[in-house]
């Protein structure tokens, strides 16, 4: 008997009331990019509770490329991301694996990028990421991951915040999935906080 949810329109509509109470914020911000915004999101209240986490799971795996091998992600903000697809995908017989990619290589040890279970070279590999705006760390993920001979070619997301980065991504042969836009999460919050 499988737990997680089905993707109704309900469930859907419960996660986007989840990010637009719990995750978005209106007013004067700098976004890790550096730009300037009145719009903030900030997905880990949702990526980190339970309820938002299955919800998550159950809508980003249906994006995730069927036969990718595992899914990736930059610390922090994808590490509850890519273990709970990992779990979502185990629930419904499909196999995959989580790997989390470090902002830097740690500096002893094996001085890894990635830690997870490395699948072998030549497989295809999901990227998620909890916003996209420039798509700039999404990218570096993506980098490292061609780099060490994975198949790369889709990036899924939370939010996309319609800045950039989906051009940015298709610049480099790379296909922007999201499940909710920055104007249906401001929306939203618009609806339930008038």
């Amino acid at each position: 008997m499988s737990s997680f949810p089905s993707l109704t329109k309900s469930s859907r509509e419960e996660l986007l009331t989840l990010l637009a109470k719990d995750a978005y914020r209106l007013g004067e911000f700098t976004l890790s990019s550096g730009r300037k915004s009145q719009h903030y999101v900030n997905c880990k209240p949702v990526s980190l509770s339970g309820r938002g986490l299955l919800l998550l799971s159950t809508f980003l795996l249906e994006k995730v490329e069927f036969d990718s091998v595992a899914v990736a992600g930059m610390t922090l903000g994808a590490d509850p991301l890519v273990s709970a697809v990992a779990i979502a995908a185990q629930q419904n017989d499909r196999s995959l694996d989580a790997l989390i990619v470090r902002k830097e290589a740690k500096g002893y040890g094996t001085a890894d990028w990635v830690e997870g279970p490395l699948p072998e070279q030549g497989k295809r590999i999901t990227v998620l990421e909890d916003v996209v705006t420039t798509g700039g760390s999404s990218l570096k993920v993506v980098k490292l991951l061609r780099e060490a001979s994975y198949i790369v070619d889709r990036v899924v997301t939370i939010v996309d915040r319609e800045e950039g980065g989906n051009d940015a991504m298709t610049k480099e042969g790379l296909e922007l999935k999201s499940l909710f836009s920055l104007k249906e999460v401001a929306e939203k919050a618009l609806e339930l906080f008038t």
